[in-house]
C-alpha cells in the first residue's frame, strides 16, 4: 500500500513495501529514502522534500496506518473534489489557470458530499450544466503553505460526462482564462504544461498506473 504526496512537482511515497514502480525512484541519487520510523524521521523527510536538490522521497514503514497518521499530524488537511469531464465526442475539458493547464476542482464546503463538491466546482468553473457523474478515478495529494500554515490538500477526482454541447464560461474570479475541449492528441500537448497530479488523473482514466 502507498500514498503519493506532491511537494510542488516532487513525489513523496509513503508505503509499507517497495513496489517495482517506487524502486525506480530509489535508484536515483537525488532521492531520499527512510525506513526507520520515528517522529524526528518524519520531520526530517518533510525538511528534505523542501530542498531543491531532492527530487523524490520514499518513506517505508510496515505499519502504513501509523506512518500516514504521523504525516497527517504535520499538516492541516483540506479536502477538495474535481472532475475529468468528457463529451459525446470523447473530448476532454481542460482549463488554463494562471498559465498552466488544469482540471476543474475546488474545496469541499461544510455539509456537502465530496461528489456534490466535485460537480459544483465543475459547473462553477466552466459554466457547464447537467454534468453526469460516472464514478471515482483516484485521490491525489499535494502540499502548499498558506497564511503560515502547512496545508495537505486531498483531492477526490471523478470521471464525468457533459450531456450536450453548451457554452463554456471560464470563472474569471478563479483566474481561469481559457476552456478547451481536446481529443487524445490535443491532450498530449496540454500535458506538457500541467501539474504531475493532473497527469496522474489522466493515467487513472486510461487505466494506467499513476506512477
Amino acid at each position: 500500500m502507498y500514498i503519493k504526496i506532491y511537494f510542488n512537482d516532487k513525489p513523496l511515497f509513503l508505503c509499507d513495501e517497495m513496489t517495482s514502480e517506487i524502486k525506480e525512484y530509489a535508484h536515483h541519487d537525488d532521492a531520499v529514502m527512510i525506513d526507520d520510523f520515528s517522529h524526528p524521521a518524519v520531520n526530517s523527510m518533510i525538511h528534505e522534500m523542501r530542498q531543491p536538490k531532492v527530487h523524490a522521497g520514499i518513506f517505508v514503514h510496515k505499519d502504513f496506518g501509523e506512518l500516514r497518521k504521523a504525516f497527517w499530524k504535520k499538516f492541516l488537511l483540506v479536502k477538495a473534489g474535481g472532475g475529468l469531464v468528457h463529451n459525446r465526442e470523447e473530448k476532454y475539458l481542460f482549463m488554463l489557470r494562471r498559465g498552466v493547464w488544469d482540471l476543474p476542482k475546488g474545496k469541499l464546503d461544510p455539509g456537502e458530499t465530496i461528489e456534490h463538491c466535485a460537480i459544483r466546482e465543475v459547473m462553477e468553473e466552466t459554466g457547464i450544466g447537467g454534468v453526469i457523474m460516472e464514478g471515482p478515478l483516484l485521490i491525489t495529494y499535494h502540499t502548499y503553505d498558506e497564511s503560515g500554515k502547512h496545508i495537505l490538500k486531498e483531492t477526490h477526482w471523478f470521471r464525468m460526462q457533459a450531456p450536450a454541447p453548451g457554452e463554456l464560461t471560464p470563472q474569471s474570479e478563479e483566474q481561469i482564462t481559457e476552456l478547451r475541449w481536446v481529443d487524445a492528441d490535443g491532450m498530449k500537448v496540454l500535458l506538457r504544461n500541467t501539474f504531475p497530479s493532473i497527469k496522474d488523473v489522466i493515467k487513472a482514466a486510461a487505466g494506467l498506473s499513476p506512477q
